[in-house]
């Protein structure tokens, strides 16, 4: 590839971008259950305005643009109010959740080398339902990261969180909810075990932050899990999903500024500009942070506790077709937004398959630790209008799934297996294996379930090897 002589046209530019997109998934259908959190044109357009307005600027220096440390400071103030804080927390906006928990890990372990400098080898604890951005935390940072079980409701488990903890813990984390579940874990009690040791605690509430407190204004039962809980030193909340604003937006929050300084990157040590960093990223567009200030402003809390009402009202009538379905069942009961439901008589990888092959997105959540694999949804609010249509498809889906062989390619990746001297993914197996699984020249299958099934018998590990290789053979 290489660059034009001359220049295109806007036109043809544009009719290349609309080839390259002709296979993508229609984000504004509606029959999205994850990635995508649409509110519907009116609002998009408002924070769409807001981000053309602002994204020339560089929001690498505030000292700059003022607008940025104004804008930012109002949402950080938002989200503490949001989040049962006083006026001592402070926080940061992000490109999102996973920066933002990166952000508390890394404040986290520099804090601790202060306060505890006979810490050499730092550790984090958390449930195995956290969310994987704690580990690539621990894998860029160098702390290592020790998870332990959850109960029978998929709630972190208390008893083994007290076994893990050791001298180098400097650090626990829970989750408002759980992305897969959409379960809370017991924050309270957690983070009384951390403040307990002298442990910062963090609770993880990318995906409920901002939903919840409506939620809980909506009448139902919420546990507490914000900065009301005595032992809550930092938490993590998206704006790009609940809150509708677009991507990339979070924030990252703390009881404290003297938590937070330790957060910030500065640099003297070079010839060029002054260099102090707030987050990780040094350059970068005010565009989001704008985006986000302007639709929370835009939507503001009547509508938001109306889109809360809506998204809870379609969830239960998932979670009652789920029930009532003799072929499904629910993994857990679930405290927002998310459910996730399997099958014991149904490949629930050919159900995906089939509701995808209809237009829909959802996704599959592989088998981890004795819980079985499943459907994992998340409700928004664009989805609230085709709930009917979708358990429509969903009836037919289940029954298709129910005619389509299962272990096909386990049998061929067997066999692949079986003709080596030991178990070893060499990039000949792996290649074999991507094209048995119809992954070729770049293209991706139109079905997943074989793969699936594939991933759904590894252990993590091999799991994590394949996936690797995977994105390494398919982007040049």
């Amino acid at each position: 590839m290489q660059l034009p002589e001359k220049g295109l046209s806007r036109e043809e530019i544009r009719k290349k971008l609309d080839e390259v997109a002709s296979k993508d998934y229609d984000w504004s259908s509606g029959k999205i259950f994850g990635y995508v959190f649409d509110p519907g044109k009116e609002i998009l357009e408002v924070g769409e305005e807001a981000l053309l307005k602002f994204y020339h600027k560089n929001a690498l220096d505030f000292t700059v643009y003022p607008s940025i440390l104004q804008m930012e400071n109002y949402i950080i103030s938002f989200a503490a109010q949001h989040l049962g804080g006083d006026e001592n927390v402070s926080g940061n906006f992000t490109s999102g959740g996973t920066e933002s928990i990166i952000l508390a890990v890394k404040t986290a372990r520099n804090y601790m080398r202060e306060k505890r400098p006979e810490i050499t080898e730092p550790e984090i604890i958390i449930p195995i339902t956290a969310h994987a951005a704690f580990h690539k935390a621990g894998h860029y940072l160098g702390v290592k990261v020790k998870t332990i079980g959850v109960d029978e409701n998929l709630r972190a488990d208390i008893k083994q969180l007290k076994e893990a903890i050791t001298d180098n813990t400097i650090l626990i984390a829970g989750s408002a909810p759980s992305y897969a579940y959409g379960v809370i874990d017991p924050i309270e009690e957690m983070a009384a075990i951390a403040k307990e040791r002298g442990i910062l605690f963090h609770t993880d509430a990318c995906m409920g932050g901002f939903l919840l407190p409506f939620i809980r204004k909506l009448g139902k039962n919420v546990p507490p899990f914000d900065f009301s809980v005595d032992g809550v030193t930092s938490i993590s909340m998206d704006l790009h999903k609940y809150a509708y604003t677009p991507k990339g937006a979070s924030v990252i929050l703390y009881r404290n500024k003297e938590l937070r300084k330790h957060q910030i990157f500065a640099c003297a040590s070079w010839t060029g500009y002054t260099m102090i960093n707030s987050t990780i990223q040094s350059t970068k567009s005010t565009g989001p942070l704008a985006a986000a200030w302007a639709t929370l402003q835009y939507v503001g809390e009547e509508r938001y506790l109306e889109f809360a009402r809506k998204k809870l009202e379609a969830t239960e009538k998932v979670v009652k077709f789920v029930k009532e379905h003799p072929d499904l069942r629910l993994i857990a009961e679930p405290d927002m937004t998310l459910v996730a439901f399997t099958s014991d008589t149904v490949n629930i990888f050919h159900i995906i398959d089939e509701m995808n092959l209809k237009g829909w997105y959802i996704q599959p959540v592989l088998s981890y630790a004795g819980i079985k694999e499943s459907i994992h949804l998340s409700i928004n609010y664009s989805n609230v209008f085709h709930i009917d249509e979708f358990i429509e498809d969903m009836n037919t889906a289940i029954e298709e799934a129910k005619k389509l062989p299962s272990g096909t390619l386990l049998q061929k990746a067997s066999e692949i297996f079986s003709s080596q001297e030991g178990f070893q993914l060499t990039p000949e197996v792996i290649r074999n294996l991507m094209e048995l699984a119809g992954v070729k020249d770049g293209k991706i299958p139109e079905r997943f379930a074989p793969i699936n099934e594939v991933l759904n018998i590894l252990p993590a590990e091999l799991r994590e090897t394949l996936l690797v290789e995977f994105a390494n053979y398919m982007f040049r």
